[in-house]
């Protein structure tokens, strides 16, 4: 290749696709380019490249830049799918599997609680009799107490019961359906705690991306065997030591934004603020009804003082 060339696809080339070559879709296709290099050898394949036309190089180049950024966008569109996939949103066909996984998380759930009742106990009557093994463990078991869903509403995953968890804690505690509530309650949230969900959310979407490219990878194990235990050994990283800590950070905010900013959704919605908790889940509900269905309470009214803020 001529000087011209190099010079030109360092340039500007180089600059238009640096975001892209630093994707997963890259790190996926220079595994199968080393792959082919590696059956077809390096010097062989220069050879047949050299020989080809400088402008059709170059388009040969950057027909592969295209294909590398067209694969990565088409994967990106699946970040949803995947994710719920991976939180146990299984089709009818692995109802069975889905079943038994249930049973054995509940089962899992159920040693964490019978481990952790009487270390409670001890901690609510006698702290001062706790061993600092004791207060370890007891951290320890309360954190996964909190990511745990009721009985009824356990999930196949560790991930979709973290997921779960987020989703029916400000029910539980409040009465509000997050999943109702949430789209109204984002539209007025404080910029600086939108950026935070992004990022969080961000991190987590990156992390099941990189667990399906992984699955990918092992499509080059028909040419060489070593893409299977990487392309196995990267998705079990990208789930267990990365996609379930950013669904933890996720599922903490989450609860944080309805722990906070729940009465902020009440005066935007012209609703009586309450003034029990009892008072708040009887409010919740009609919230919930109002968001879902559009419809108000029998006799409501709109607070006066709210709307003449407003």
């Amino acid at each position: 290749m001529s000087s011209e060339f190099l010079k030109g696809v360092s340039g500007k080339l180089a600059e238009q696709w640096v975001g892209t070559i630093l994707t997963p879709a890259f790190i996926f296709w220079a595994g199968g380019a080393a792959i082919a290099l590696q059956h077809y050898g390096w010097q062989t394949l220069s050879a047949q490249f050299s020989a080809y036309p400088e402008p059709l190089q170059i388009t040969l180049l950057i027909v592969g830049f295209c294909i590398i950024a067209a694969s990565g966008f088409v994967v990106q569109r699946f970040d949803l799918s995947v994710l719920r996939f991976l939180e146990g949103y299984w089709p009818t066909q692995l109802r069975p599997l889905r079943r038994w996984l249930v049973r054995r998380a509940m089962k899992y759930h159920q040693r964490v609680l019978d481990r952790w009742q009487p270390l409670a106990h001890l901690a609510n009557t006698a702290p001062a009799q706790l061993t600092a093994e004791q207060q370890e463990e007891f951290i320890q078991l309360d954190r996964q107490q909190l990511q745990m869903p009721l009985p009824n509403q356990t999930m196949p995953t560790r991930l979709g019961n973290i997921l779960r968890a987020a989703e029916r804690r400000p029910l539980e505690k409040y009465g509000l359906d997050a999943i109702v509530c949430w789209p109204h309650l984002w539209l007025i949230l404080p910029d600086a705690v939108k950026t935070d969900l992004q990022a969080t959310r961000a991190d987590l979407d990156s992390a099941v991306r990189i667990w399906l490219w992984s699955l990918l990878f092992l499509i080059w194990g028909i040419w060489a065997w070593w893409a299977i235990p990487l392309g196995l050994g990267t998705a079990f990283f990208a789930y267990d030591r990365w996609a379930l800590d950013a669904a933890r950070a996720y599922a903490t905010l989450i609860e944080a934004v309805f722990d906070i900013h729940r009465f902020a959704l009440y005066r935007a919605l012209h609703f009586p603020l309450p003034n029990t908790p009892d008072a708040e889940r009887v409010l919740a509900s009609k919230v919930n009804t109002y968001l879902q269905r559009g419809t108000f309470p029998p006799g409501f009214q709109y607070d006066v003082i709210d709307l003449m803020k407003t």
